[in-house]
């Protein structure tokens, strides 16, 4: 797996991880059994073993066995879900997630409006800035089919669902850097190239970019000045 960068990525191998070891773990030993018995049990003379009809502990030992493996596994997916999932009321940075065919458009949000944003076009990916140290929620949309929105060093990708708001919060990114993002979703004809760049930067930086996207936004929305006197047609 990639080196994850949040610490949402941090439970999300974890739970893999732990995941993997119980797996790996119950294989070697049901092989184990099977080489044994194998060997152990291995036809010697025509003459029959001993016939059983049960054995009760070894149906209650593997009853409750995977039962408890399977209870655990719940709990620790069920934990690290309702964490991942959480959202707070005023995240620091929100960030709207649009994906069409085949491209992508990111829109920086302040009060409740997009102040700023970059699409990508053929042959130009966008590039999507985000600073470190600060929690950050996507909110998702699509105007045609369902893609999805993934950064493998998040180790997570939300779907990007027509008709529908999806989002997902990260509390925090823990370094800077350029990595690359990408639909992971088939969505059609030019899916493979429907990637994107995130280029995590410092506060500091991050918050230079937003305020040049407030003075744009402000001298558009200025009304247009009024002429001098003298100076009419």
């Amino acid at each position: 797996m990639p080196h994850g960068i949040t610490p949402q990525a941090t439970r999300i191998y974890n739970i893999w991880s732990g995941s993997t070891i119980v797996a790996l773990s119950v294989g070697v030993f049901v092989w184990s059994l099977i080489l044994f018995a194998s060997f152990a049990y291995r036809k010697k003379t025509d003459e029959l073993p001993e016939q059983v009809r049960y054995n009760l502990p070894v149906e209650v030992l593997y009853t409750m066995v995977p039962f408890v493996i399977v209870a655990g596994l719940f709990y620790f997916t069920a934990r690290d879900e309702i964490q991942i999932n959480k959202t707070t009321p005023h995240p620091d940075v929100t960030i709207s997630v649009i994906g069409f065919r085949w491209q992508w458009q990111f829109g920086y949000v302040e009060d409740g409006r997009v102040i700023g944003q970059v699409t990508g076009r053929p042959g130009e990916t966008p590039v999507l800035v985000l600073p470190t140290d600060r929690s950050i929620r996507f909110v998702e949309s699509s105007p045609d089919v369902i893609h999805s929105f993934w950064v493998p060093e998040f180790l997570f990708k939300r779907d990007v669902i027509p008709g529908k708001l999806n989002q997902f919060e990260i509390s925090k990114i823990d370094r800077t850097g350029t990595f690359v993002g990408r639909c992971a979703e088939f969505c059609g004809t030019d899916h493979p190239r429907m990637n994107f760049t995130v280029k995590v930067v410092e506060p500091a930086e991050y918050d230079a970019l937003i305020q040049s996207f407030r003075t744009s936004a402000a001298s558009q929305a200025a009304p247009p000045a009024p002429l001098s006197p003298g100076n009419g047609q």
